[in-house]
């Protein structure tokens, strides 16, 4: 009895599984899942653009202009010690260098009281620090302003789910959780660029401090061979 009343079970079990059609979800492209994440997804899509503009274009312009000349600081000081300014100063021209800049206001300002020659050095290391500086200010907007986009438009996206609840009296689990799933892509997609734009910032503001010490030990080699000079 035991044995028949299993074999009925199994009986209904296997009747229900054939007799319910499997449902078959297709699977979501990337891009159609970002366009059901509403109107918000446009300026957050656009920063992300620019952060990564900017992250490229900061990258490429620190890269070339803290390239280090091994042979500029040595090449300086042979000259100065043979009284050839001209030759020094000619030399630093043809390296189109933030290094070469500091050095050259150095070589401009050879002949005048030690504390006025570090003084330039250290205003021509300063400009030259602002300038690999400038825009990246962007990036820090960007890491702020994306996931706050993002959950404005999630929680704009749960108002509406939940006035269509309270005008259709549908509050069923299908209902809200088809809208909710969308909404909440804002808030992925927000908090993603955010997180670029975080990186970005952080690893170029790495990367321009490595330089400075390199800039501030150059203009220091600079001060010795002048006192070596004299």
């Amino acid at each position: 009895m035991v044995l028949s009343f299993i074999l009925q079970i199994q009986d209904t079990a296997v009747s229900t599984l054939t007799s319910t059609p499997v449902e078959t979800h297709e699977k979501l492209r990337i891009f159609e899942l970002l366009a059901k994440g509403g109107p918000v997804m446009i300026p957050i899509a656009i920063l992300l653009v620019i952060t990564i503009y900017v992250w490229i274009y900061k990258f490429i312009m620190i890269n070339a202009q803290s390239k280090i000349d091994n042979r500029l600081i040595p090449q300086i000081k042979d000259q100065l010690v043979l009284g050839n300014l001209k030759s020094a100063k000619s030399y630093v021209a043809n390296v189109n260098t933030s290094i070469a800049r500091v050095v050259d206001t150095g070589l401009d300002m050879v002949g005048s009281p030690m504390n006025e020659v570090e003084s330039g050095l250290e205003t021509a290391s300063n400009i030259e620090i602002l300038e690999m500086e400038k825009h990246m200010g962007v990036l820090r907007i960007v890491a702020g302003i994306a996931p706050m986009l993002g959950f404005i438009g999630t929680i704009a996206g749960v108002i509406l789910i939940f006035y269509d609840i309270s005008t259709s009296n549908d509050v069923s689990i299908t209902a809200i959780s088809a809208g909710l799933y969308q909404k909440m892509i804002t808030s992925g997609f927000g908090l993603l660029t955010g997180i670029i734009a975080y990186g970005a910032f952080n690893l170029l503001t790495m990367k321009i401090e490595r330089f400075a010490l390199r800039l501030q030990r150059a203009a220091f080699d600079f001060i010795r061979i002048i006192n070596t000079k004299e």
